[in-house]
């Protein structure tokens, strides 16, 4: 519920900063004083699209600013969701600069005009004598038609919904394995030959960095030999050789090792290097015997060095990927080769998916068709006292040529209403008259309006083309809607604004070299002289005052006050 309303430097708005209640709050004034504007105002603080041209001339830019009441559980969960500062009451503003940049705030954060909107459109629904769109919107009917059919209708849907689900992932993964397997099989023989060379060639990770380390060697074994050689003749391959020098030199100091410490440190150490260089002059022996050097073999390890080098060029350039590639190659062909039996099941599970949804949209139908006879009656009822003597809606099925399924079953449905007594029914949508429109609204909105939770209803200038008892009536239903909803309706008509529990005036002045509108709640007798002035235009007599009075009062005891 909207509490209070601040609107700053907004077209011809200079300031402008009032409070709104519970129930039904009419707001009257004179044409052209600014009632629309705010309306234009309201539906820009709840996200509709910034228009520049709104920023007051002279000034940077425009703000308006909606105090609500969002205590109710739906509002802080959307809070909630969404990361922003909750509490019992929020602030939602709007700020519009001349430049064309646009800012949304709710409670402080910042947040994009998407997200404003789609707060707002659960705070607040906004209707003009021509905008109707949410009923109009033949889209919107099966919505509507739900809503009404209450908690068992929700609980078959919901399922249908399941179901449909389940149908569509069964039939999107068909479709996608119907087309990869198009695919893949022309690319079969292809796949076949890569894992089939990746296989031959049998690689193993780490082999290309072992088999470079092999050709090094052998490319270099001669000069490796030589060099071998000369170094055991060094150690052992001479009589001065560096290994019988240090036997001599380990003997020398055993012979004296008895007589000091140290010398007999030094006699451990030199026997240790001893037997260390004599370990490796043997590994020196050996490994001079085993190298040799062979033209094959090197040549054999190019070849393999060159398969390898080809298989790391072709997937990923390590034999790590080569092998990847090569599992998921076998896993794809291994796909392919049982594609048939997975197309065969889950051309199964369509089949089975598709006959759920068959029984469980032929139940919604069914549901549906009872809500829909008695939302018919009760629409009729009330168009009935809102003085459409021959009116007939309905809400037709649409037969279609074939059937399509969706989350909402197999149902189009459609609003139809005849307003004259022997014409067939027409969508909502080509009900020509303006005022039609508004008294069918109502009756809607008297109906359906309790379904839908949105706290705030904005009516403008809802009683265009309408007078008389019929205008009492409307101000009737608007007070029936109030009961439940909060209501802010824009009038031209004395029936309606004495209806109101609070009653404001819009008021259009000149100031220095600007024009600015303003609103201002009235009080018992400024009421008085406004409905009135609705009553007898610029000459207000005691008749009219008196008139004016008396309608009031009626409209008071209808209210029940």
């Amino acid at each position: 519920m909207i509490t209070h309303i601040k609107i700053q430097d907004f077209a011809i708005i200079n300031l402008l900063d009032v409070d709104f209640h519970p129930g039904l709050n009419v707001i009257t004034g004179e044409t052209g004083a600014g009632k629309s504007i705010i309306i234009e105002a309201i539906s820009t603080a709840l996200g509709s699209r910034a228009d520049t041209s709104y920023v007051r001339t002279g000034k940077d830019k425009a703000v308006i600013q909606l105090t609500l009441d969002t205590a109710d559980p739906q509002s802080q969960a959307f809070f909630e969701e969404n990361g922003i500062a909750a509490d019992d009451e929020s602030v939602i503003r709007r700020e519009i600069t001349k430049s064309g940049k646009s800012v949304c705030r709710i409670n402080g954060d910042i947040v994009p005009v998407s997200l404003l909107n789609r707060f707002c459109r659960g705070l607040a629904d906004i209707h003009g004598q021509y905008d109707h769109q949410s009923l109009l919107n033949a889209d919107n009917h099966i919505h509507l038609l739900d809503s009404f059919g209450g908690p068992e209708i929700r609980k078959v849907l919901q399922t249908t919904s399941d179901i449909f689900q389940q149908y569509t992932d069964c039939s999107r993964t068909l479709s996608q394995l119907r087309s990869s397997l198009a695919d893949a099989q022309r690319q079969r023989d292809f796949m076949s030959f890569e894992l089939d060379e990746i296989q031959s060639v049998k690689p193993v990770i780490g082999e290309d960095e072992e088999l470079a380390q092999r050709i090094e060697l052998l490319r270099n074994s001669q000069h490796i030999y030589e060099e071998l050689s000369a170094a055991y003749e060094i150690l052992y391959g001479q009589e001065s050789s560096a290994v019988s020098q240090l036997s001599a030199v380990m003997h020398h100091l055993s012979e004296v090792s008895s007589f000091s410490p140290q010398i007999s440190a030094f006699s451990d150490q030199s026997a240790d290097a001893y037997y260390q260089m004599e370990d490796m002059a043997e590994q020196l022996r050996h490994f001079k015997e085993t190298l040799t050097f062979s033209p094959e073999e090197l040549e054999e390890a190019y070849k393999r060095m060159d398969l390898l080098d080809g298989l790391k060029r072709k997937h990923g350039g390590s034999l790590q990927s080569v092998l990847a590639y090569a599992k998921e190659t076998e896993q794809a062909l291994s796909r392919i080769d049982n594609a048939d039996a997975e197309i065969e099941q889950l051309s199964r599970n369509l089949s089975v998916y598709a006959e759920q949804m068959t029984l469980a949209s032929r139940r919604l139908t069914a549901l549906r068709q009872a809500a829909a006879e008695t939302m018919s009656q009760r629409i009729n009822s009330e168009l009935l006292e809102l003085n459409f003597q021959n009116a007939c809606f309905l809400v037709d099925f649409k037969k279609t040529e074939k059937t399509v399924f969706t989350a909402h079953g197999v149902d189009v449905v459609e609003f139809l209403m005849s307003t004259n007594k022997g014409e067939s029914p027409k969508p909502l949508a080509k009900v020509a008259s303006g005022g039609e429109l508004s008294r069918i609204m109502l009756a809607m909105k008297r109906i359906l309006g309790d379904l839908d939770y949105i706290p705030t209803l904005i009516f403008d200038e809802i009683d265009s083309g309408i007078s008389g008892i019929t205008a009492s009536i409307v101000g009737k239903k608007l007070l029936q809607i109030a009961q439940n909803h909060q209501v802010l309706c824009i009038t031209h008509l004395p029936q309606i604004a004495s209806c109101g529990g609070h009653h404001y005036k819009i008021q259009k002045s000149e100031q220095e070299e600007s024009t600015v509108s303003t609103v201002v709640p009235l009080d018992e007798d400024e009421r008085v002289d406004e409905i009135a002035r609705l009553l007898g235009g610029i000459n207000i007599t005691e008749t009219t005052l008196k008139s004016a009075r008396e309608l009031l009062s009626l409209s008071g005891a209808q209210a029940g006050v």
